[in-house]
């Protein structure tokens, strides 16, 4: 059977989502936690990848069983033995169609930024304490809304078919110390929204128009964006799924 798992992560201690031959990854701590407990070789398959450093408050995998199982406790199995940075929190049966990366209708990641020095934000975002001017940082953000090819942000080696991403919300939002970056799209390139943020970042401190930033688009070319944002404020917050692919 296959099931489908909702796991929250904080991403400080992890070089990403995905296994890796060297480094300690999300995947490999759960999947050696499930052989464990379920006795028996468990690989899973994530909804996509998250960068080394990089928070998830809500993504999903799934894993196909040999055989039924109590969900919850399973559950409650997997968060004891998982470290305190890693939770799952839901699991639930799909049928045999669904898969975790190619099911998904959308996916939405937050940017956090600390306009102060903040221990209760320590290593969850990003301190830039010079002014930025949100008002003009929305005007260039919602150039990103719509159907378009967004090479220019994503990462040179790369093993998609395109670059096209259909984005539905990008915007920032002020706080009383901080600011919040929102962003919605049915799928993102590998560094894309961190390389958004980093070129925005840009438009707020003046150095970039919002001209600029649709020329950056319309290049198709990584080297005229601006650099990356720092791993540490980017969040994933949500991936959506079809209601009907629960049993």
């Amino acid at each position: 059977m296959r099931y489908f798992f909702e796991i929250s992560y904080h991403g400080k201690k992890y070089h990403g989502w995905q296994r890796q031959k060297n480094a300690i990854s999300v995947q490999q701590a759960v999947e050696e936690a499930m052989s464990l407990i379920l006795n028996q070789p468990i690989v899973i398959t994530g909804s996509g990848r998250t960068d080394t450093g990089v928070h998830c408050k809500q993504q999903f995998f799934h894993a196909d069983l040999e055989n039924e199982i109590d969900t919850g406790k399973l559950r409650y199995n997997l968060n004891s033995y998982l470290p305190e940075d890693i939770s799952i929190n839901a699991i639930f049966a799909v049928n045999e169609e669904a898969h975790a990366r190619f099911t998904a209708t959308s996916r939405s990641y937050e940017y956090y930024v600390s306009r102060q020095k903040n221990p209760f934000y320590h290593d969850m975002s990003f301190i830039f304490v010079k002014p930025m001017d949100i008002t003009t940082m929305n005007q260039a953000a919602s150039l990103l809304i719509g159907e378009h090819d967004f090479e220019a942000f994503s990462k040179v080696k790369t093993d998609v078919n395109n670059f096209c991403c259909n984005i539905t919300e990008a915007r920032w939002v002020e706080k009383e110390d901080y600011y919040v970056f929102h962003i919605s799209a049915n799928r993102f390139l590998r560094g894309m929204v961190r390389a958004v943020v980093g070129t925005l970042f840009l438009v707020g401190s003046g150095k970039l128009s919002i001209d600029d930033f649709q020329q950056i688009i319309d290049s198709k070319n990584r080297r005229n964006a601006g650099a990356s944002a720092p791993p540490q404020g980017l969040f994933l917050t949500r991936v959506c799924y079809p209601e009907d692919i629960r049993l």
